[in-house]
């Protein structure tokens, strides 16, 4: 068989590079005899005087009219489209009769719009731009969901039929794995943090759905009361109004940005922290959970969308605004040691349940099974 893996443009998101990168490397593992072919959107920003205005109007250019009619031209049994976002892809696929299946990572746009409002440059060309990519999943062959609440979202959002959809959930690379004492210790020392210090992390972005706030809020709670804590941000930075908090509660000691590491340097940050916090409002899956899991690092996390389904029995739910809960999670987790060892054990016997082979032998089946139908309709 051969897949055409459709992938985003280089750079513009990572989690759907990460989720290509996993899912290619998974088929290659469980289907070694199928010819896997990456095609990805091309655009040239060399010698631009005004990069940002040329990226939005080139990208919008290459991703809605010169990709999908290169794809028109590309032999294939089976199309993946790894990111609801390219769903327009799908109408121009169907029109030339190429098979193809669309990955629906989150509907968060629609439920939460404050997400594209206060963070793009053009909030309302995006949006309709985005509305449009995802309603052509309507003209997709099969839609692979990576949990059940996004299933949900999609069946409720765009009124597509169920039995149009399969939950595939998102993987954890094997890079993600727990260090030795020492590796872990060398490394806080690294950065400042003594033996005795509790090191909370948070990971992502900072959308609104991620509610960094809340998060800072428990921060200074726990360093009010004296607690010896440190707290790391790695993913995009704090925004000024986020600063402005820290400056204001003089949390400037206890908190730390650590910008955007590679792979290796983020498993490090993963270990030498002593708990995740991820109260979002709102995910599709919840990798940063998993990742951490598979480090050894105890996760406290929220109680609402697809969190619970990805967290299992292996993190402390609780409602994101709820930030006495939070507190008093962590402070369960300092003081009872045997705890958070059983929390830990759990997380990384969870974590193990999630790997790219796994993953990409059911999405292997996906295809078989849209090819299967489509011959005999």
């Amino acid at each position: 068989m051969r897949v055409a893996i459709l992938r985003r443009i280089p750079q513009f998101s990572f989690s759907m590079d990460v989720y290509a990168d996993g899912l290619v490397s998974g088929l290659k593992a469980v289907r070694p005899n199928w010819e896997i072919i990456e095609v990805t959107p091309q655009i040239n920003l060399a010698n631009t005087k005004n990069k940002s205005l040329h990226q939005g109007i080139a990208s919008y250019y290459e991703r809605y009219w010169r990709y999908p009619l290169r794809l028109k031209k590309l032999q294939a049994d089976i199309f993946h489209i790894i990111d609801h976002s390219d769903g327009h892809l799908a109408r121009w696929l169907q029109q030339n009769h190429q098979p193809n299946v669309v990955t629906c990572h989150d509907l968060i746009n629609l439920i939460q719009p404050e997400n594209v409002y206060e963070q793009a440059r053009l909030a309302s060309i995006s949006m309709a731009a985005w509305k449009y990519a995802i309603a052509g999943m309507h003209q997709a062959n099969h839609i692979i969901t990576v949990s059940s609440h996004t299933a949900q979202d999609v069946v409720q959002q765009l009124n597509i039929q169920p039995e149009k959809i399969t939950v595939v959930p998102d993987a954890v690379e094997s890079i993600f794995r727990r260090l030795s004492a020492m590796e872990i210790s060398t490394f806080r020392q690294q950065k400042g943090i003594s033996p005795e210090t509790l090191c909370l992390l948070n990971v992502g972005s900072n959308h609104p759905r991620k509610n960094v706030f809340t998060t800072l809020k428990v921060i200074q709670l726990l360093q009010d009361k004296g607690l010896s804590i440190h707290f790391w941000k790695v993913g995009s930075d704090f925004s000024s109004e986020q600063k402005q908090y820290i400056q204001n509660h003089q949390l400037e000691k206890y908190v730390s940005y650590l910008g955007k590491p590679d792979k290796h340097e983020l498993v490090k940050i993963y270990n030498a922290a002593d708990v995740l916090l991820s109260p979002s409002f709102y995910e599709g899956f919840g990798m940063t959970v998993i990742e951490a899991m598979a480090c050894g690092t105890a996760v406290i996390t929220s109680n609402v969308t697809s969190l619970p389904e990805v967290a299992g029995d292996a993190a402390i739910l609780v409602a994101p605004t709820d930030i006495d809960a939070i507190v008093q999670a962590v402070y369960r987790l300092l003081e009872e040691k045997s705890y958070l060892n059983s929390l830990v054990e759990r997380g990384l016997v969870r974590s193990q349940l999630f790997t790219w082979e796994k993953t990409a032998e059911q999405i292997a089946k996906i295809y078989e099974k849209t090819l299967l139908s489509i011959k005999s309709s």
